[in-house]
């Protein structure tokens, strides 16, 4: 039965995405619906769907990870990190970790449709969300902090309100 913590997965990988160690919560989400100790070559299959589902289609270089990945019913957010050697050498390239999306994330996909935000709205909005100053969400998104505060503009126009917090209160809701 797929566990019903919300503990993230944490996956580090080789120089050919196989799996070099993991948390249990990475098992289960990588092999949803099936039942880990049913597979019998668990690493095979975990690189095969390493391979298949969570390198990204525009990847040149096969490094560039899917930033969100569907198990069963849920969606995680996946977070790739390059492995760099330090001194020895090492056969280590990446660790990904997997968050399961909040059902503010959904929120935050139908308020988009609700207001017709285009997708870097959208992103911008999600970043908001998570408390990053124009300056940080700027420097994650590739685009400039006045870019930033236009997108923002924008969001503020279509949702009809005039402040930071105002986008937040339509996208979380009332607290309570």
């Amino acid at each position: 039965m797929f566990s019903g913590n919300s503990q993230p997965g944490f996956l580090l990988l080789d120089k050919s995405l196989g799996p070099v160690a993991s948390n249990e919560e990475a098992i289960q989400i990588l092999t949803y619906p099936n039942l880990p100790e049913r597979i019998k070559r668990i690493d095979i299959f975990l690189g095969d769907k390493i391979r298949a589902s969570l390198v990204s289609r525009q990847s040149s270089n096969g490094l560039d990870f899917v930033k969100e990945f569907k198990s069963g019913q849920r969606r995680y957010f996946c977070r790739s990190f390059r492995l760099d050697t330090v001194g020895k050498t090492t056969s280590l390239q990446a660790a990904l970790l997997f968050e399961r999306c909040s059902s503010g994330t959904t929120a935050l996909a139908q308020i988009g449709q609700d207001f017709e935000l285009t997708q870097r709205e959208q992103e911008t909005v999600e970043f908001l969300i998570q408390g990053l100053t124009s300056k940080e969400i700027a420097l994650r998104m590739k685009i400039s902090p006045n870019t930033v505060k236009a997108f923002l503009r924008i969001v503020m126009v279509k949702m009809g309100v005039s402040t930071r917090s105002g986008i937040l209160g339509k996208v979380i809701g009332p607290a309570g």
